[in-house]
Order: structure tokens, then sequence, then C-alpha cells
């Protein structure tokens, strides 16, 4: 009996439990040189395990070898994540000892629980479509923003934070991690959009309506300025912007943009710099017609925002994180609010952009795919 490659990939990345429990109690697992060296080699042993296990039915998409083999490392994350804040134990104690000791902290068990899970679930999700030769484009570029920005302020967060001196040669793992995605969203973008058919008349009459006839969309404006108010804000704070105001936020909302870690002083530096332009670049899209690019950004943006909200609550609110950089109980819900709010804003924009594209389409295009349509 032939196993559906879904099954299959499933199956392969579950295998993970037992290979983390048996290196767990080998000797040579507390060197970490050896760390690197059993991690390269079950990655390069699982790659040929992949190509050998496809080679009946070999998938026409190089994406599908990528995905499952992160699928398996996203089981290891979830190992990674449980065990520290014991379900579970016995499987990852090693690594962490000897490999990456900085994932004990509270934004490296949230980045596992979400590479374990979120990840994992769209990783599973790609592989079954390309199986079934469906488009998976906007899982695809949810994907890129949410692992391209989690790794990129984990790492940074790992060299310029507490955990700088400590840099075991196990951290070197992590690098394909960050340029895999990068060749993985250039693939990713080249496929075809799977646009509900529009006419280009259709779109005009989109196209014409100012912002106060478009009900949603003034509130995505809304959104978006008070967004960028709020980025640009906690951009001052985590640059240590003497204002009075910058100072009561920081010791009554936020203390843990202060914890040493600097995982969560990365990540609002990221939201300035990268954030900011894109937000900007957002309320521009809602109001000139024919901003095709909204399609795409918005979705990257959304997987991004989705991702480093869940650490940064999840850090913020974890028991293990040091009393004196924890949300005081008395800001609670004033910091969940504006945080929640910051991450759930986007995922309706990308939503608002992905259900009803017509505001973003080309006019001139459709015109010339319905003439097009005409002559055939």
């Amino acid at each position: 009996m032939k196993i559906p490659q879904p099954v299959w990939v499933f199956m392969l990345s579950l295998s993970a439990i037992p290979i983390t429990y048996t290196v767990n109690n080998i000797p040579a697992s507390e060197d970490p040189i050896a760390i690197l060296g059993i991690g390269v080699a079950v990655l390069v042993v699982l790659f040929f395990l992949v190509c050998f296990a496809a080679r009946s039915n070999p998938p026409q998409d190089p994406l599908f070898y990528m995905f499952t083999v992160f699928s398996f490392t996203c089981v290891i994350d979830l190992i990674i994540s449980l065990e520290q804040d014991g379900f579970i134990s016995g499987f990852m104690d090693f690594y962490i000892k000897e490999g990456e000791p900085y994932l004990r902290t509270p934004y490296g068990r949230m980045i596992c629980y979400w590479d374990g899970t979120v990840h994992y679930a769209l990783y599973l999700m790609m592989v079954t479509r390309i199986s079934k030769r469906q488009g998976y484009r906007s899982a695809g570029l949810y994907w890129l923003g949410s692992i391209l920005l989690s790794m990129f302020v984990f790492l940074a967060g790992n060299i310029v934070g507490k955990y700088g001196s400590d840099i075991r040669p196990a951290f070197l793992l992590n690098i394909p991690f960050l340029f895999l995605p990068v060749w993985a969203g250039m693939k990713v973008s080249e496929k075809p959009r799977t646009l509900t058919p529009r006419t280009a008349a259709e779109v005009a009459v989109e196209q014409q309506k100012l912002p106060h006839q478009r009900p949603l969309d003034l509130l995505l404006l809304i959104f978006l300025l008070s967004a960028i108010a709020y980025t640009l804000f906690r951009g001052f704070v985590a640059l240590d912007c003497p204002l009075e105001s910058c100072f009561n936020y920081i010791y009554q909302y936020e203390p843990y943009l202060k914890d040493p870690v600097a995982y969560p002083k990365v990540q609002m530096l990221v939201y300035l710099f990268y954030a900011l332009p894109l937000l900007c670049l957002f309320v521009y899209g809602l109001l000139k017609p024919g901003c095709s690019w909204m399609l795409d950004w918005t979705l990257v943006f959304a997987g991004a925002v989705a991702q480093s909200q869940f650490t940064h609550i999840g850090g913020s609110l974890h028991p293990w994180t040091p009393y004196t950089y924890r949300v005081p109980e008395e800001t609670m819900w004033p910091f969940l609010l504006m945080n929640l709010l910051y991450a759930v804003g986007p995922q309706i924009l990308a939503l608002r952009c992905l259900m009803h594209p017509e505001f973003f389409l080309s006019p001139a295009a459709l015109r010339e795919a319905d003439q097009d349509k005409k002559h055939k």
C-alpha cells in the first residue's frame, strides 16, 4: 500500500521524538563540537531520507524537501519548549546545556512554541498542497514574514544580549533557517496568485470609492496611523529616550524592554526601522488605487507581526522572566489590549486584501486580460 506523501512527512517529523531521546543519552552529546556535528549529520541524513521516500513520485516543487526537513525541526523546537516549561523531560537537556543555552530564556521558549505549532502547521499544509499540485502562495508569504523576523531578532539578540559571550558552535545550525527562507520566498513570489476573476469594470467602480465609502478601509487607516505612532514611540523607548513619557512607559507598562537578553529591544528596533516604513506604505496603498504590491506585502507583514507579538507578549508574561522585567499586574490589561490590537490589525488588513482585492488590482492589466478573453 502506497503511503500518501503528507502522511509520511508527518510520520518522519515525529521521528524527532525518539531521535532526541536517544541522543540525549549519548555521552558525546556533552561536547559542544559534537553537538554541532550531530545536528548537521541528522539534517543531512534526513534530507536524503526525504529524497529516497519521494523517489517514486518526486514533487515538482523543490520547496517540498525544505518544508519536510523544517517540519522535523519544528517538532524538536516543540520538545525544547515543553521540556523547558516542565511538561516533559529527558529529551533535549544536552542541547540546552551545551548547544544553545539561550533557548531556556522566556523568549527562546516562546519562539520554539511558535515554530512547533504555527510553522509546523504551515509546513504540513504546504507539503499537502504541493503533493496535490495546488497553490500555496498566500500561506508561503505568511510563513516567510514569520520565519524571517523570528530568525533575525533571535540571532541578533543572541549576539548583542547577555548570551553574546556564551555562543556555542551549535549556533551555526540556525544560519540555514535565515538564508533558505530567502530563497524560498523568491520561489513562492514567482507563483501565480489565485484570485477570483474580476472584470475591469468591477475594479474601476471599486477604485472610484473614497475612503469614507469603504468603512473597513477607513478603520484600517485609523489603525495604521495609530500603529505608526505606537511603533515610533516604542522605538524611542527602546533607544532609552530621556522623555518622561518614555521613562514612565518602560517602567509601568513594558519593563521587559529593559531585559538584558536584548530580544525585546532588538524587536522594537526592527519595528522602528522596518515595520514603520511598511505601515506608512500601507496607508498609501489604502488611499491610492492599483497598488498590487499590497496583496503580497500585507501577508508578509501579517506573518511577521503575528510571530513577533506572540513571542513579545509571551516573554513579557512568562513566569521565568525576572519579576522586575515582567508586566506589572496593575497595567496588565492596557498592555494586553495595546499589543493584541497591534497583532490583530495586520491580520485583518491582510485578509481584507486577500478576500477583496479589487481596489489594489491594476485596471490596465485587467483590461488587457478582458481583451485577450474576447479574442479567444
